[in-house]
């Protein structure tokens, strides 16, 4: 139960993290500023928040015309995805 509850919290803030760097990536690109690596971003939706920088994506307009974050981003999220629903499949929530 405990697992569950640190899983579920995990993946919310890894989301809102996913969200938010978008969202200052954008705004320093507006600026001219010094901008946040692809890698960093496709690094943080590989450690789960690849909805939040789906989110973010389209919330901010940024990275949208680049295919491989378009593809790329979605690709990650339904790979995460079947992963959840795997695990859950294998090892269902006690009641």
């Amino acid at each position: 139960m405990i697992l569950q509850i640190f899983f579920w919290c995990y993946v919310l803030i890894i989301n809102i993290v996913g969200f938010g760097i978008m969202g200052a990536d954008k705004k320093r690109a507006i600026r001219g500023a010094f901008r946040i690596s692809e890698r960093s971003l496709f690094l943080t939706a590989l450690l789960g928040g690849s909805l939040g920088c789906i989110l973010g994506m389209e919330h901010f307009r940024h990275k949208t015309k680049h295919w491989y974050f378009r593809y790329g981003m979605r690709a990650i999220f339904l790979l995460e995805t079947a992963g959840v629903l795997f695990l859950f499949w294998r090892f269902p929530p006690a009641p």
